[in-house]
Formats: structure tokens, C-alpha cells, sequence
């Protein structure tokens, strides 16, 4: 019989008041919690809506040879994973993690799952707020996307809200190149945040995809392109 594991590894602070991260080990998995939230904040057992959040937006670039990509929140690495399958050897993503534990997390056995895209030489890893690289990247990016929390609906860091305000998405448009694309995952569709995308000036496709394979849960993805006039 296979001995079960279930194993406390680390804790860390959210920073500016965002709560406390558990990193487990569970059997062959990991996952990462929220003191005081029921259920996983994301394991490396379930990633297929992560992986298609970089698949998705990547594919509806015209090149992808030399994009340069900005991802906010790290994670388990899943989705700059599958960013980097479709960037080419000339491309560049940023990846911005507000935990600097989550980065160590990364580059530990944990990262193994996705193949450690952490020590990719096209990877750049910013520890702070994705905000700030949005805020000074005008016309940077090819495609920016977002990961951070729960989504729009923020579950652990109220300051994320400024991410996907009104203002915060006009941000993004900025820092975007003409065509470019903004993707953002949610585990629940958000009308208002739907219609706040279009005021910023964004065309809009939303669909859902499951956490795993093809069953069970869905997530809710967001896919807005700036328009090639702006």
C-alpha cells in the first residue's frame, strides 16, 4: 500500500495585508491555500485552464517568433510553461509574482511539474506588482496575461481590484501593441467585468474551459484584443 502524504512544506505572507499562503505536499502533488479559504487555491494536479489561458491568447497573435509576453502571477508555473512553448527563441516573458516564496517554490521539486520555465532563458521574473510593469510598458507587450487571485473577483488581495478596474484595464490596453491581447482566467464568468473590458476600448471573446482534461469544472477565460488602429 502507497504511504499517503500530506505534508506542510512552507508558509508565506501575501504582501500589503493579503493573508498567508500554505504550500503542501499531497501525495504525488503539491498545492498551495489560503489560510482561513476552504479548498486549494490552485494544484499541480489540475492545470489544463491555466495552460489554455497562454495557449489561447499566444494563438491569436499573428507572430509569435519574437513576442514579448508579460504574465501576471506566477503560480505553480503552468501557464509561462505554455507561453513558452509557443514563443519563439527571440521572444521574451516577464512574469510578475507578488510572493517571493512562490518563486522559490518554483525552483524547488514543485517545478518539475511544469517543466521548471523559471530557469527558461526567456524568462524574466519581476517580484512585485504586475501594475507597475503594465503601468510603464506602453506599447510594450504582444499579449499580457493575468492570473492573479481568484480573477476579477479578488479572493485574497482587495488591491487587485485595481488590476481589473476601469482605469487598471485602460492600463493594459496602453501597454499592449495594436493586436495584441489581454487574457484573463476567473473561476466564474463576471458580467461587469465583461462590459468594463469593452469601455476600455477592448474586443471581447469570453469561453470556458475545464480545470482538467475534459471534465468536471470550468473556468472562465477572458480574451480581449486592442484594435490594430489604436
Amino acid at each position: 500500500m502507497r504511504m499517503r502524504i500530506n505534508k506542510l512544506l512552507d508558509r508565506a505572507l501575501i504582501p500589503g495585508n493579503g493573508g498567508e499562503l500554505l504550500f503542501f505536499q499531497r501525495n504525488e502533488d503539491y498545492t498551495i491555500e489560503v489560510v482561513g479559504v476552504t479548498g486549494e487555491l490552485m494544484t499541480t494536479a489540475h492545470h489544463n485552464s491555466e495552460d489554455a489561458l497562454a495557449e489561447l491568447a499566444l494563438k491569436k497573435l499573428k507572430n509569435t517568433s519574437e513576442a514579448s509576453v508579460l504574465i501576471g502571477g506566477l503560480g505553480m508555473g503552468f501557464t509561462l510553461a505554455a507561453a513558452l512553448r509557443l514563443v519563439g527563441e527571440k521572444g521574451k516573458v516577464v512574469v510578475a509574482e507578488l510572493v517571493p516564496q512562490v518563486v522559490e517554490w518554483n525552483k524547488g521539486p514543485m517545478g518539475e511539474r511544469a517543466g521548471y520555465p523559471v530557469n527558461d532563458p526567456r524568462t524574466f521574473v519581476h517580484v512585485g506588482d504586475v501594475l507597475e510593469l503594465i503601468r510603464s510598458g506602453q506599447g510594450r507587450y504582444d499579449a499580457i496575461l493575468l492570473d492573479t487571485d481568484n480573477g476579477p473577483e479578488g479572493l485574497t488581495q482587495a488591491s487587485n481590484d485595481r488590476l481589473y478596474s476601469h482605469r487598471g484595464l485602460r492600463s493594459a490596453c496602453e501597454a499592449l501593441k495594436p493586436g495584441g491581447v489581454l487574457a484573463v482566467w476567473s473561476t466564474h464568468p463576471h458580467d461587469p467585468f465583461t462590459r468594463r473590458l469593452g469601455m476600455a476600448g477592448f474586443r471581447v471573446e469570453e469561453q470556458k474551459v475545464f480545470a482538467h482534461r475534459n471534465k468536471g469544472t470550468r473556468h472562465h477565460l477572458w480574451f480581449a484584443t486592442k484594435p490594430m488602429g489604436r
